[in-house]
């Protein structure tokens, strides 16, 4: 019997280690430390992340986004001439080739999105108070730019609105409609997508909280509601969104953190937010008090509830991101220059914090999974 038994230890084992995905994982950074774009393995059954190595040697990668084909990353970074965005092949090894790049024209990109066709790409200009459009050929090859000015200021908040302050790009589930926050209008500003899906055009606005300083934004699993998060407020707001026509309506907006907890720190600003493909959850990052807030959704309402305050174990939580299974959530201590690992709870959409898997790397900014 004794063979019989090892040998069924030896299938078990094999069968379990089977079970265990290592996927590609890249990280933006910045500061002085940084040497560019770094890659790790991410173990989606341990929550365990490989030493991170540098793909990529490039000023100051921002934010990084890939191409609907998955074969190609695209990053706002600094090249030659100045601020702009660079795009590279990905290696079978996990290194980063540039290919391409091109300027943005009007200061540096402070976020960037691909549209689902391949032909153009989005960047948002915090300083410059723009969008930038950048045509992509059937290579990916980046063309020149065109700058879309964002204009006005609602000057709720002294020196932080007194004019426009894009700060996320992205698109509709459909893909037929643009999406660009801007922190220094209190507005989201939404483009219509050409019928070529070559461009954009102004389409219309959806205002948030007076003084709430857009972030960044998620689309609900269905489509049918936008999570805002709004920077200096620290808190989320709801919107109805009509993909027939491409405008949202704003609904119901939750505080992140209590007033109490805002004052025991110094500083505070929100940063990131996320959403559950199941619906039910969604996430923000806090700089500062240096946490996840967790969030019941009601499908139905898309109101929120906040269940958890998570400390990410970190500090200054620029990007946080889910995991392709849902399981897992890293969050990027910017100032800290970590990455740590957190579980999901699939019932209550709640995080635990996962000892001995936690990485270091300089200035982490954007999280991107393969």
């Amino acid at each position: 019997m004794k063979p019989l038994i090892f040998f069924s230890y030896i299938f078990i084992s094999s069968c379990t280690f089977s079970l265990a995905e290592k996927i590609d994982v890249y990280f933006g950074t910045g500061g002085r430390a940084s040497e560019g774009i770094y890659h790790s393995k991410f173990d989606t059954e341990s929550g365990k992340l490989s030493q991170p190595k540098v793909a990529a040697k490039v000023n100051g990668p921002g934010f990084l986004a890939w191409h609907p084909d998955r074969s190609k990353i695209y990053a706002v970074a600094g090249i030659d001439g100045g601020p702009g965005v660079a795009g590279f092949d990905v290696k079978k090894d996990g290194s980063l080739e540039q290919f391409t790049s091109s300027l943005v024209r009007d200061g540096g990109g402070t976020h960037i999105a691909v549209h689902p066709s391949g032909n153009f790409l989005l960047t948002a200009q915090y300083g410059g108070g723009s969008t930038a459009l950048f045509p992509l050929n059937d290579e990916g090859e980046l063309g020149k730019s065109v700058i879309i000015d964002h204009e006005g200021g609602s000057k709720v908040v002294g020196k932080r609105q007194d004019s426009p302050h894009p700060h996320w790009c992205g698109f509709s589930p459909d893909g037929k409609y643009a999406f660009v926050p801007d922190l220094g209008t209190d507005n989201i500003h939404i483009y219509k997508v050409n019928t070529k899906q070559t461009g954009i055009d102004k389409h219309s606005l959806a205002a948030s909280v007076p003084g709430g300083g857009p972030r960044h934004m998620r689309f609900s699993a269905d489509g049918k509601f936008i999570y805002l998060l709004n920077e200096l407020s620290l808190s989320v707001t709801t919107f109805a969104y009509d993909k027939n026509t491409g405008k949202a309506e704003r609904l119901t907006t939750t505080p992140s953190l209590s007033d109490e907890v805002k004052s025991e720190e110094t500083f505070n600003s929100a940063a990131e937010i996320l959403i559950h493909p199941n619906g039910k959850f969604v996430w923000s990052s806090n700089r500062g008090n240096d946490s996840i807030t967790c969030y019941k959704s009601d499908p139905s309402t898309g109101k929120l509830i906040v269940t958890e305050v998570e400390p990410i174990r970190g500090a200054w939580p620029r990007n946080i991101n889910i995991d392709p299974t849902s399981n897992w959530i890293l969050a990027a201590g910017a100032h800290s220059n970590t990455i740590a690992v957190h579980m999901v709870d699939q019932e209550t959409g709640k995080l635990s914090f996962q000892t001995r898997s936690i990485i270091s790397l300089p200035g982490p900014i954007c999280i991107l999974f393969k």
